[in-house]
């Protein structure tokens, strides 16, 4: 379907949206907060303000693009008009924890807890992504054979192209941040939520690892990070419960049980107070990958 510059393809079997583009021009349609159920690339081409995105609160400017997963919550609050391009998918249409070895996104441009959900676009990026831009939008006014696997493969290109540019600001960014013992402390910390995250919960048990008071270790957090220590841990945990949802047949209480639950109904409340949904109606809503596992 395509209007006025809006080109949305439908999932047939399920009526709804699979993927879509359109032009944000001047009108901020974000000024509230978003818990979208796909996927969504913002490309800021003009315009600057502050965007809110899950615990935390960053500076955006033009040429950024900002990325977000499935019911991360966020807001734009725009200082002027705003324009830019927007692209939505849903999992069923292209699956990031399915596909993290073909396009390296994850972890970079999606459900990355460390880093700002956003990247500069650089004046070679910006004509790449114009170029795959022009292809989506040929590709839509169609309806020829093979779409899907054209649309997808185009994603995957502008994903890639994404995710190389954020890693490579992160890496200068990195060579000019003085070595000190803060960064190697958060460095261990960063290696201790990844491993232990499905058993160790609270803020104490890592700072008692990295042998330093909660106080001080969340004051490192908040500096480095901008997020407090309980945040990034809880962050971790909802990452990989809706990986397990999406990508499992598992009952919510195995999910539970398997990231260090024993009470299923807490889990759920635990998860509803920070995806704001049930884990039940995040499964019901962003999906299930049903032919992985039948």
């Amino acid at each position: 379907m395509v209007q006025n510059n809006n080109f949305t393809l439908i999932n047939p079997q399920t009526g709804n949206l699979a993927f879509k583009i359109y032009h944000l021009e001047k009108e901020n349609t974000f000024d509230h907060i978003q818990r979208l159920n796909y996927y969504s690339l913002i490309w800021i081409q003009k315009g600057n303000g502050t965007l809110k995105a899950d615990f935390s609160e960053y500076d955006f400017n033009e040429n950024m693009l900002l990325s977000f997963s499935p019911y991360q919550p966020f807001m734009l609050c725009s200082k002027k008009d705003i324009s830019g391009v927007v692209i939505h998918f849903h999992p069923d249409f292209f699956c990031i924890h399915k596909h993290h070895n073909e396009v390296a996104c994850n972890g970079v441009l999606f459900n990355n807890i460390y880093n700002p959900p956003m990247v500069q676009v650089e004046e070679k990026a910006a004509k790449s992504f114009e170029m795959i831009l022009e292809e989506f939008k040929d590709e839509m006014k169609k309806s020829a054979l093979a779409q899907y696997e054209l649309l997808v493969s185009y994603l995957k290109i502008f994903l890639i192209t994404a995710s190389r540019l954020k890693t490579e600001q992160q890496t200068e960014a990195q060579k000019t941040t003085i070595n000190n013992e803060e960064p190697f402390i958060l460095q261990n910390l960063k290696n201790y939520i990844g491993k232990h995250y499905k058993i160790k919960h609270s803020a104490s048990e890592y700072a008692n690892m990295l042998a330093i008071t909660p106080k001080a270790l969340t004051k490192l957090t908040k500096t480095h990070f901008n997020k407090t220590l309980t945040d990034l841990i809880s962050e971790r945990i909802i990452i990989e419960a809706k990986r397990e949802l999406y990508l499992t047949n598992k009952t919510i209480k195995e999910i539970a049980f398997e990231l260090g639950y024993n009470d299923e109904y807490y889990f759920s409340r635990f998860f509803k107070k920070n995806v704001d949904i049930s884990p039940q109606l995040y499964r019901e809503t962003v999906g299930f990958d049903r032919a992985s596992v039948s």
